[in-house]
């Protein structure tokens, strides 16, 4: 690892996360000693990190050899990056071709709890003023990207997505949980969802979810524009290519997972 300086660098963490550096990237198991004459770290710190990492799953403790590894946590983390790496590079052939025939934004947005995050953007030669970058997060009760997932949720994780009201983003958000059951449930019927300035002011957004092989929703993608642009036509003809789209995207992801 390099050398990190800084007034806010939290020296116990870093250590912690050299330990466990190290021993992901030996390819087999080592012991405490190599760590620690690798690293030139005190034994009793680095027995501390590696107890740490263990009972957190990032690494894995033979106990019957007294030997180190790398941990469940630690390849399951791998894996989503590898999974989003796979569904970014899926998606941007299409993201390209939605923005071409359009000229509007296009947004990819996995669902993290009650929120989606943005993990791809491409835009317009003229691009739009919206507050939404790559790494935001937003309530997913307010996104049409957030209900094109949640339509596709098994039953019992919509029901325990939040509790009462939800947050308002605008004046416009829908805030009834039995309101977000009801909408959800029609953007099951017809496969895709629309929000009208519930997130951001004066912003149409038309959102369709990207589903595994088994039919769960491991992302949406959606087509943001200025409210005035998006005539019943034109929204109707965005939809409709964002499905397909969507579609093909799917295809992949299971082509990639067989």
């Amino acid at each position: 690892m390099q050398k990190l300086d800084g007034d806010y660098m939290v020296q116990p963490v870093v250590k912690a996360l050299q330990v466990l550096d190290y021993v992901t990237r030996q390819g087999h198991m080592v012991t405490l000693t190599e760590i620690v004459h690798e690293l030139k770290l005190p034994k009793t710190t680095v027995f501390r990190y590696l107890q740490t990492l263990s009972a957190t799953g990032f690494l894995e403790h033979d106990i019957w050899h007294d030997r180190y590894g790398t941990g469940g946590k630690f390849r399951e983390l791998a894996r989503v990056d590898h999974d989003l790496h796979g569904l970014r590079e899926f998606a941007q052939p299409e993201m390209r071709l939605l923005v071409d025939t359009f000229h509007e934004t296009v947004n990819l947005a996995v669902l993290s709890n009650s929120e989606v995050v943005y993990i791809d953007m491409l835009e317009p030669s003229k691009p739009l003023r919206a507050s939404a970058r790559i790494g935001h997060r937003h309530p997913a009760h307010s996104t049409s990207l957030g209900k094109a997932m949640l339509a596709y949720l098994p039953d019992a994780q919509l029901v325990l997505q939040r509790d009462g009201s939800l947050e308002p983003m605008t004046i416009k958000t829908l805030t009834e949980v039995s309101k977000l059951r009801r909408q959800v449930e029609d953007v099951r019927r017809r496969g895709y969802a629309i929000e009208m300035g519930e997130n951001e002011d004066g912003l149409m957004c038309i959102g369709v979810p990207i589903l595994d092989r088994a039919g769960y929703p491991v992302a949406a993608m959606s087509l943001s524009a200025p409210e005035r642009r998006m005539r019943p036509e034109r929204t109707s003809e965005a939809a409709e290519a964002l499905k397909v789209a969507a579609s093909r995207i799917s295809r992949q992801l299971g082509a990639e997972a067989a």
